[in-house]
């Protein structure tokens, strides 16, 4: 049975929340985080964009770029909140919903669809309440399959709407550079280009067995791709793999005492959000990044599950001491710490506490 599928991208999300919250901000180019010597850019405005500003970005690179920008410190759990607010617009439509991101979604709306609605006036309608309700930008791909729905969304950014029918996604897709293909790295894309192939029509009429001498059995995986074809369903239950939480610092830290009570902070934040979400971790990981940008994970498995701060806390200290014996002298400029292997209801046999 044929599926409707809708991609919602929000338009700068995090920068598009601080423009509709601060008035004053509307029109300008806005820089979410960065502002500190050696912040990075969370979010840019559209407007920060024209100047080459992008997400990832060191803040320092970000205020050359566009001198004349507006740094604003980012609201997490603000953005968290509006998140809620968009998802809750997507679940008075359907619940079959899967969130990629606090700004990105899969929804499928098939039964709407089979119910008489067209799957473009679907789209549109969204976008309208989105605006009007939330005082937010969405741009939105509608296709028969996930894969499409996220090119279309992309497609024509900012506020976008774009439909690819059933009989247009040769026409939608052959003139679409391959990198734009979902899996296609920058690995894949040097390979397709030296090998002549630069659009998905190209990809898409390549022989299969040049495709397999050049990427082995996965070959025509990438030109089933190019040719739009994709059976993934939605799934409305993203299984949670991690929780973690992370701090940059001004000024590198050289001593352990500085980077106990960070620890101390972050397990206890890891252990709220586990709380919250009612979940349960089997590992802790430390992440450490140094002055050199250079970044590595410990990581320890633990006998069973816990969502207790302490015990969480208690093993990323441990994972620090066991590095910093090795690591006399560090400067770290980034460390966090996190969980994975998670489950919701662990075996009562299976829980941890500290001690």
């Amino acid at each position: 049975m044929e599926r409707s599928i809708i991609h919602v991208d929000m338009d700068a999300f995090f920068a598009s929340v601080e423009q509709r919250d601060h008035p004053e901000l509307r029109g300008r180019p806005v820089m979410v985080g960065g502002g500190r010597a050696r912040g990075v850019v969370a979010a840019a405005s559209y407007e920060a964009r024209q100047f080459g500003v992008r997400s990832a970005m060191p803040g320092r690179t970000a205020r050359r770029l566009c001198p004349h920008g507006v740094f604003v410190r980012a609201r997490f759990e603000r953005y968290r909140e509006v998140s809620a607010a968009v998802f809750g617009v997507f679940h008075e439509l359907t619940d079959q919903v899967e969130g990629l991101s606090l700004d990105e979604a899969f929804l499928d709306v098939s039964q709407a669809v089979r119910q008489g609605r067209s799957l473009e006036s679907i789209g549109r309608g969204l976008k309208f309440r989105i605006s009007q309700d939330l005082g937010l930008s969405a741009s939105v791909g509608m296709a028969h399959n996930k894969l499409l729905a996220k090119l279309a969304s992309d497609y024509d950014k900012p506020d976008g709407l774009v439909l690819v029918p059933r009989d247009g996604v040769h026409r939608f897709l052959d003139p679409l550079p391959v990198r734009r293909l979902w899996g296609v790295g920058p690995k894949t894309t040097e390979k397709l280009h030296d090998a002549g192939i630069f659009t998905a029509g190209q990809l898409r009429k390549t022989a299969a067995d040049v495709l397999v001498e050049l990427f082995g059995v996965s070959g025509p995986e990438l030109a089933s791709r190019a040719a739009g074809i994709d059976e993934r369903p939605v799934k409305p239950r993203r299984k949670r793999r991690s929780v973690s939480q992370e701090t940059t610092f001004s000024d590198d830290l050289t001593e352990l005492d500085q980077l106990l009570p960070v620890i101390r902070d972050q397990a206890r934040s890891v252990a709220d959000t586990l709380r919250e979400k009612n979940l349960h971790a089997r590992t802790v990981i430390l992440k450490l990044r140094s002055s050199s940008f250079s970044t590595l994970t410990r990581s320890q498995t633990l006998d069973g599950y816990t969502r207790e701060a302490a015990l969480i806390e208690q093993t990323a200290i441990e994972l620090l001491m066991a590095w910093q014996d090795w690591h006399p002298e560090f400067a770290i400029r980034l460390i966090g710490v996190g969980v994975s292997g998670l489950v919701s209801q662990p075996d009562d046999s299976s829980w941890l506490t500290t001690g």
